[in-house]
């Protein structure tokens, strides 16, 4: 069954584990897919890698910077007509550190990835989906988007503030017969959590892993496939009564 069969997909972070496993998935389930990343050469490696030959496109793009987005929007509309889904994906972890040793310009990136990016997404995507009065959006938070932890505070804030965000969106556009929901995962076996690692353990970064892995439930890291799964169900028809939700994807973390 093709749980995603002419529908038109933007995924921004496209180039990172969960981004690409996601749109792999929403090609394999009949979707065509917009992948948007600041890397040209990951975004050229992830098109060969897919495949997905004239349903899958590929725009460069900082979503920090309205113009880009902008660029993605209009070059989405203008190769496929409309847009069904937006998975807000694109993130950045910054610096682990104490709160008073958090630069003041690494904060700011974080803020101007994580929330401006998510904020301008759904700015010029939304009006295109309430025009359609269809449409699904699906805000990649955390679980650092529900609880804190130390030592990431920018990271902790930008994932918290997108929580908020979701459920207005979600508010204002139900009207429209679009949905917004946010997910929630655990710590991914991606490269995000790589540098994670080295920054909670600059001495023994494997014994970092250890210790992260031990505070989830079901022992282990989630992988992109576990995330895009889920991402997969919230794009699709099947979650058409679900909007303003937050879903956690984290092993069992929140019933701690």
């Amino acid at each position: 069954m093709k749980r995603l069969y002419d529908k038109i997909a933007i995924i921004t972070g496209a180039s990172g584990g969960i981004g690409q496993v996601t749109a792999a998935r929403f090609l394999e389930h009949g979707a065509c897919v917009v992948l948007v990343d600041i890397d040209q050469d990951a975004l050229d490696a992830t098109m060969k890698t897919l495949d997905g030959g004239d349903r899958s496109l590929a725009v460069q793009a900082d979503v920090s910077l309205e113009e880009d987005v902008q660029r993605y929007v209009r070059a989405s509309i203008e190769r496929f007509g409309r847009i069904d889904v937006l998975f807000n994906n694109a993130g950045i972890e910054g610096k682990v550190a104490p709160l008073e040793e958090q630069e003041v310009a690494m904060f700011d990136k974080v803020i101007a990835i994580n929330v401006r990016g998510t904020f301008l997404g759904l700015r010029h995507v939304l009006p295109h989906m309430y025009k359609a009065r269809a449409g699904s959006v699906i805000n990649t938070s955390s679980v650092a988007g529900l609880n804190g932890s130390p030592g990431v505070l920018p990271y902790v804030t930008s994932k918290h503030a997108l929580t908020g965000m979701t459920k207005v969106a979600a508010l204002e556009a139900a009207k429209y017969d679009v949905r917004v929901n946010s997910i929630h995962p655990s710590p991914v076996n991606t490269r995000m959590m790589r540098s994670l690692e080295a920054g909670f353990g600059p001495d023994d970064a494997e014994a970092a892993k250890t210790e992260l892995e031990q505070s989830i439930p079901l022992g282990r890291y989630g992988e992109s496939d576990d995330i895009a799964n889920l991402v997969l169900f919230l794009a699709s028809d099947e979650s058409r009564f679900i909007t303003g939700a937050q879903y956690r994807i984290d092993g069992g973390m929140g019933a701690m």
